[in-house]
């Protein structure tokens, strides 16, 4: 199995956060192709007026939006001559609350969607819009891409193990890359004492992939640290991963966004490329 078609998407009409090098590199290491979508944000509220604004007004917002994503796919088309990697470029006008409906539609035929952090400086909903519109609405896995980092073949990953059906899905969409790993270490913090593989925490995960050719060990470690997030970092630095695989949004989004969680915090804190499923 590899990543035949791989969908990134430029949200807001810039390409100073977009990640249209670490996409260009996986797709060519996956012999596959790369679709780019250039958004135009409008940010005015569809049936309403803001006080002090006209039609005119809304118009112009408009109108600047769409200007954006034509310039943005120009960028595009001209950041990508010489690829060597098959890519097609494609721009679109949205708002924020119909982001979800159209990124989603258009990642429901992807193999995978590489995109950059929704968090930290200059980011806003748009990009967390788009994001969860990916792994929601589109139903495809996530690679989540810190600023100039990218992952082809990675040397070292680390799989987030808690039991739950978002981990397992992200397990089985990160096969093609699990498989390319030197090692992929299963680090299962503060196992519960009932739970199902209690005496062997990780042995069924581990088997399935040995099974597929993985190359597998198992860390048991301690939850030392307030927030999973910044423990998962920890390991991770320690292990010296390039690449972390986890389950996104064990808890609502909106629990996850009022009162944080650790998709959240992981998101926010990342310094290693986020391979996410829900």
């Amino acid at each position: 199995m590899a990543y035949k078609t791989i969908l990134t998407v430029i949200a807001g009409g810039s390409l100073e956060d977009a990640v249209l090098d670490g996409a260009s590199a996986l797709t060519r290491a996956q012999d596959g192709h790369l679709e780019i979508m250039a958004l135009g944000i409008d940010h005015s509220t569809p049936g309403y007026y803001y006080a002090g604004t006209n039609a005119l007004i809304e118009q112009a917002t408009l109108e600047r939006a769409r200007q954006d994503a034509s310039d943005c796919e120009a960028a595009v088309r001209e950041a990508m001559k010489g690829a060597d990697c098959r890519w097609s470029v494609d721009s679109a006008l949205a708002q924020v609350g119909t982001i979800q409906t159209l990124v989603g539609n258009h990642a429901r035929f992807a193999d995978l969607v590489v995109l950059p952090k929704p968090y930290g400086r200059d980011r806003g909903a748009a990009q967390e819009a788009v994001i969860e519109a990916a792994l929601f609405a589109g139903n495809v896995p996530v690679l989540v891409l810190p600023r100039g980092r990218q992952v082809t073949s990675p040397r070292k990953v680390v799989v987030a193990w808690n039991q739950s059906a978002e981990a397992l899905d992200a397990v089985r969409a990160a096969l093609p890359l699990l498989q390319q790993a030197d090692l992929t270490n299963i680090v299962i913090i503060d196992p519960p004492r009932h739970g199902p593989d209690r005496s062997d925490p990780g042995g069924m995960l581990s088997q399935m992939l040995s099974r597929h050719g993985v190359k597998v060990e198992i860390s048991v470690i301690a939850g030392t640290m307030p927030r999973t997030a910044d423990v998962l970092e920890r390991h991770c630095e320690d292990q010296a991963a390039d690449l972390l695989v986890m389950g996104a949004y064990g808890h609502s989004r909106f629990r996850e966004a009022i009162m944080g969680g650790a998709t959240r915090d992981m998101l926010e804190a990342a310094s290693i490329p986020v391979f996410m499923s829900h």
